[in-house]
């Protein structure tokens, strides 16, 4: 104990002290050439702890929507890896898509003029469903070996392309997690095609999670979701619709999405995911 203080005394605490910061790392990030957005998309990637060789684990895919570090990837994360360690839910590889211009990808054709004045351009979402079964998807193959099973999950307009996506596409992941979607976009025109869509789907068994907020009730195209999941959803569709009314649009995304991955990704009874 004496030479711990006396090295102490001579030394000082700057001789302890660190010579400067270090990187902090908690994934990976790559930049991949679109040839159909003509640029480049920055993906943002997490492999929880214990599996960093995905290629053995064969994992299954959560591509999150506004997937950036300055956006929703960083807290996603976290809850990926507290949820994986505790093992109340199956390990997944987390992609973010990381956004260049949000509500060009992320909405669909409108008629709308109000609509239209959000953006500069508005309406690309097949051209960035395109970009994912086409270019990202077979990277993220190439580079982790995944499974075959994914899941999309997204809020607000990215919410908007989920569940647009879920009805257009819906072979495209096998679950779909939206919260507050932007049901208003083109009038509710999304909605107003989810029954003719949903009694004609005859594929393969599909997940939907969906949570609402109170800013998202007060919105009548929202409030007319549930009963068109109710009135229509095949018996294929397993379908969750969880109000949240303690929560705004503003703070419903992190609640939300600790409930969703508990519920639809949940490990099997009997087993735990670590």
């Amino acid at each position: 104990m004496f030479w711990v203080v006396l090295v102490w005394v001579l030394a000082g605490p700057a001789a302890f002290a660190q010579t400067g910061p270090l990187p902090l790392t908690i994934g990976q990030t790559f930049t991949l050439p679109s040839k159909i957005l003509k640029e480049n998309r920055r993906i943002n990637v997490y492999i929880p702890l214990g599996y960093a060789d995905s290629a053995k684990a064969r994992l299954p895919v959560l591509y999150m929507l506004d997937g950036g570090l300055g956006e929703d990837f960083l807290h996603v994360a976290g809850l990926v890896q507290v949820l994986t360690g505790n093992g109340t839910m199956r390990p997944f590889i987390l992609v973010g898509i990381e956004n260049t211009a949000r509500r060009r990808d992320l909405t669909g054709p409108t008629t709308s003029a109000e609509d239209k004045q959000i953006a500069p351009q508005v309406g690309g979402s097949a051209a960035f469903r395109q970009f994912l079964r086409t270019e990202l998807m077979p990277v993220v193959q190439q580079r982790y070996h995944p499974s075959t099973e994914k899941a999309l999950m997204g809020e607000s307009l990215a919410g908007l392309f989920v569940l647009e996506t879920l009805l257009l596409e819906p072979n495209l992941a096998d679950t779909y997690v939206a919260f507050d979607p932007s049901l208003w976009w083109n009038k509710g025109g999304l909605v107003d095609q989810a029954q003719a869509r949903l009694r004609t789907y005859a594929g393969p068994a599909k997940t939907l999670y969906v949570a609402s907020s109170s800013d998202d009730v007060k919105i009548p195209e929202s409030r007319r979701l549930e009963p068109a999941l109710k009135a229509a959803a095949p018996r294929s569709l397993r379908w969750y619709y969880t109000p949240m009314p303690q929560e705004t649009h503003a703070t419903i995304y992190h609640p939300a999405a600790l409930q969703a991955l508990r519920l639809v990704f949940a490990p099997a009874k009997g087993k735990t995911s670590n």
